[in-house]
């Protein structure tokens, strides 16, 4: 025993981040962060910006890699896997390996434990070699974490064992695994599972069902119908941090544009008018003056479909994962302009997106199949297109062919086994939209080099992208087994783009017989792809009569141009002053003429302004409008004492702020600053707190004031030790945590209220909906109930905490009992708690629960 208590906790080397999202809610991350804390393990805060401290951690937790440091995670070499590597580790007491815990969907194995059965040897270590490549794990036994097992027939023992116990294991034919490592995706195992085969049983020709593709949700099209709202009403938080510039080249109007700002805006986010402001660039096109500078600073670059998705799913995603949220070429790809492609097989969202991405691509789309099509993408071989096609001689492949032809900018070669493989009883649609975009070729095509205008910022981004895309290049490819290896990632020199007409025994045509190889395009001519000033401008297509009356219009309207000026000036005169002309307007020109003849200087300037250098009569310049700095500080103040009763000077400190580029804004507003004289726990602090603001000292506001000069905002950052002891936090942690949760500390947690709570619910209600939660106030009545819910029903899961934020009136208490009914029968755990536990919690950023909260732990201990 005594050995025992010596040996280190299992996690004692690790230093672990955990990355909030859809998949891993802040309730199981504080779960689980308490579980490697008892392991030994250390819990990495984020740094004061919200960021993930890279050069200390040894994993991050994350169940999706789309967050926006995944990129410099590759870089640093830090493995990302998901929490299940957590709960596997602690059950088996040693760490589990990293590969099978991989969030990435490019591991298709990824949580798959395989053991073989009567398998040949020589088939057995290809299997298996494949699937450790790719993100999965062997085992030689049968036990309870083994997900799959390869097999001919029931006859084995593993067969017969795995049927008695009744595990989870399904059994599978090795031709599952074939088709897999064949299409480098994975499909579903259904028609390969016995004891009763699909793919042996029915014959290939007969229908399969069209199944759902929902990875393509939000992601059909690169110019979607919208703006939408985002999913059940929750609050946007997506844009929490974000400084937006919308592209000139977007396909909206101004009253469309308007409205996506003031979404941007109510998230949290910022729309600015320059690409060196911004952090997120949204244009239409890969060319033009503001896409290359966007994306050579390493700014997140998406269209208008991405920023769509980013509203609707209230989520970060990479621009790079979906095909067509990334801006599309304005000329067609290498290799696509004389093709004519239909499609065959694919339905519903599928069918929109590869008519979209063919059309991207360069490529005519027909509906229908003539003779001259060049190309037929098919996810089944069997359909009256096939046998046409195949009678006319016209290319038949995958859509995988126009996915990675899409990645690769160019069209690929037709001879990759991949792009002509269709498993028998299986739909390649359900495959579909699993390709990402690759930033080097997009780099190498469309915005090379840039350094000399890059600042260090952008620089180190570069550099941690140039990283990242080296390392990742290394992670599952494995050239022995022939599987993933995308002609554009493997080798640096894809394989020549395929004719544009590919019917055999055709004559190529004369612009197919042009198409340039990948060679061509190893360092791209500038004049193609980097296109400035008017060349990005949309070519006019109006006649020349068009053209001339147009020119006499414009010439018009600036002989006018004086006029509407003088217009305009007296549209806007106060009515008090009167209409004017008149004897006003006489007794004006002679005040005016009376000022020049007084003044000897006024002679020089009025012979400035009879004549200019060209002899013309030319009119007064007018005074130049002194214009105000732009807003580069937004702060909030809260207990700012220096205004009390005063509005006067309240109004006039306003300005003098304004003219120093800082706007005082309310907390509905997006702040980049909190100003308070010592940390409080009242609705204004925690709201904007929840927002990321930086939390700073009101003397800031006193010594703009004072010396009519902005000092530096890091001397003035808050410091309360008394009443953070006192709350029990740590501000800087707190402010990190904030940025990191980005509004997102309660998402989707319930909170109940009753309407008679201490110090009123619209407080409560303020402070929790600022942190993501869903508020309702509680009566007792239907319309706040929670559906009832079996434990089956949930899968097993243990049941979810939901919250009653409530007081110890007769009226309040009265509630309870209903209240923990209402949860019990939802499968839910119900906690009284008052409404401490709710600022505390938005204090520390941290969902943390300590009996101490409850009210009925508090009666009993009493």
């Amino acid at each position: 025993m005594a050995e025992q208590h010596e040996r280190p906790p299992l996690l004692a080397d690790c230093a672990i981040a955990f990355v909030q999202s859809k998949q891993l809610s802040s309730a199981l991350i504080s779960v689980l962060s308490e579980v490697v804390r008892e392991n030994g393990a250390e819990v990495l805060e984020p740094n004061r910006q919200g960021k993930i401290q890279f050069e200390k951690a040894t994993h991050i937790i994350s169940n999706t890699i789309d967050f926006e440091g995944y990129t410099e995670s590759l870089a640093s070499m830090v493995p990302v896997v998901k929490s299940d590597w957590i709960r596997v580790s602690v059950h088996r007491r040693k760490l589990a390996q990293l590969r099978p815990y991989s969030p990435d969907p490019r591991m298709i194995f990824s949580s798959v434990t395989v053991t073989c059965a009567d398998i040949p040897t020589l088939d057995k270590e290809t299997i298996c070699g494949g699937i450790l490549a790719l993100g999965g794990m062997e085992s030689k036994d049968l036990n309870k974490l083994t997900t799959h097992i390869c097999a001919l027939t029931l006859d084995h023992p593993k067969c017969q064992e795995a049927i008695e116990k009744k595990l989870k294991a399904k059994i599978v034919l090795p031709h599952w695994f074939d088709d897999c490592f064949r299409l480098g995706k994975r499909i579903d195992e259904g028609p390969y599972l016995l004891p009763d085969p699909e793919i042996l049983r029915i014959a290939s020709e007969e229908p399969v069902k069209i199944p759902s593709s929902q990875q393509l949700q939000g992601a059909t099209s690169a110019v979607p119908n919208g703006p939408y709202e985002p999913e059940g009403g929750e609050k946007l938080v997506v844009f929490s941090q974000k400084k937006v510039l919308l592209g000139d080249d977007l396909p909206i109007n101004a009253s469309t544009r308007k409205t996506i700002g003031e979404k941007i805006t109510r998230g949290g986010g910022e729309v600015v008018e320059t690409v060196e402001e911004c952090n997120t660039f949204v244009g239409h096109y890969r060319d033009g003056e503001q896409y290359v500078r966007a994306s050579q600073m390493g700014k997140d670059v998406g269209n208008l479909a991405w920023l769509y998705y980013l509203i609707v799913y209230n989520e970060w995603t990479s621009p790079l994962r979906r095909l067509l949220h990334y801006p599309v070429p304005r000329e067609p790809l290498p290799g696509f302009k004389d093709l004519k492609i239909t499609l065959s097989n694919y339905g519903g969202e599928a069918r929109i997106y590869l008519e979209n991405l063919i059309t991207a691509a360069g490529a005519t789309y027909t509906r229908t199949m003539k003779a001259e099509n060049t190309h037929l993408i098919t996810a089944r071989m069997h359909s009256e297109k096939c046998e046409a096609a195949k009678d006319w001689n016209i290319e038949i492949v995958n859509h995988i062919w126009i996915e990675e032809s899409y990645v690769a900018c160019q069209a690929l070669s037709l001879n990759e086994e991949k792009y002509k493989a269709w498993p028998r009883r299986t739909n390649l649609g359900e495959i579909i939209g699993k390709t990402f975009l690759d930033e080097t070729v997009l780099r190498n095509l469309y915005y090379p080099g840039g350094e000399e205008r890059m600042d260090a910022a952008a620089k180190k981004r570069k550099k941690v992208a140039a990283a990242a895309q080296k390392n990742a290049l290394t992670v599952g490819l494995d050239k022995d087994f022939g599987i993933m290896q995308d002609s554009f990632m493997a080798d640096s020199s894809p394989a020549p783009a395929a004719p544009a007409t590919a019917k055999k025994g055709r004559k190529p045509k004369a612009a197919a017989a042009a198409t340039p190889t990948a060679a061509s395009f190893a360092t791209p001519a500038k004049g193609r792809h980097l296109r400035t000033g008017k060349e990005n401008d949309t070519p006019s297509v109006m006649s020349s009569g068009s053209r001339s009356a147009k020119a006499a219009a414009l010439s018009k309207l600036q002989d006018l141009a004086p006029d509407l000026a003088l217009y305009e000036k007296e549209r806007k005169r106060p009515l008090k002053d009167g209409v004017w002309g008149g004897k006003r307007a006489m007794d004006q020109i002679d005040k005016e003429r009376s000022t020049r003849s007084s003044s000897p200087a006024g002679h020089a300037d009025e012979d400035d302004e009879e004549e200019d250098e060209t002899g013309e009569t030319s009119r007064p310049s007018k005074r130049a409008r002194l214009s105000l700095p732009n807003v580069t500080m937004r702060i909030c103040a809260t207990g700012y004492k220096r205004w009390v009763g005063n509005k006067n000077l309240e109004d006039a400190d306003r300005k003098k702020l304004r003219n120093l580029g800082v706007n005082l804004v309310q907390d509905t507003q997006p702040c980049d600053y909190l100003a308070a004289p010592r940390v409080v726990r009242t609705m204004k602090f925690l709201k904007c707190l929840a927002k990321g603001a930086e939390i700073i000292n009101t003397s800031f506001l006193d010594a703009c004031l004072e010396t009519n000069k902005r000092p530096p905002v890091e001397d003035h950052f808050l410091v309360d030790e008394e009443n953070e002891k006192k709350f029990n936090i740590n501000l800087g942690t707190s402010v990190g945590r904030a940025r990191a949760n980005k509004g997102k500390l309660l998402w989707n947690v319930p909170i109940y209220c009753t309407a008679d709570i201490k110090n009123g619910v619209d407080n409560f209600k303020a402070i929790a909906e600022a942190n993501g939660a869903i508020f309702k106030i509680y009566r007792a009545r239907s319309g706040t109930t929670i559906k009832p819910t079996t434990a089956e029903e949930d899968g097993g899961a243990e049941p979810d905490p939901v919250y009653l934020l409530s007081g110890t009136t007769p009226g309040e208490k009265t509630l309870w009992p209903k209240f923990e009914e209402m949860a019990i029968k939802g499968h839910c755990e119900p906690r009284i708690v008052n409404g401490d536990w709710l600022l505390d919690v938005a204090m520390r950023q941290e969902l943390t629960f300590d009996r101490k909260y409850l009210w009925k732990g508090q009666e009993e201990g009493a």
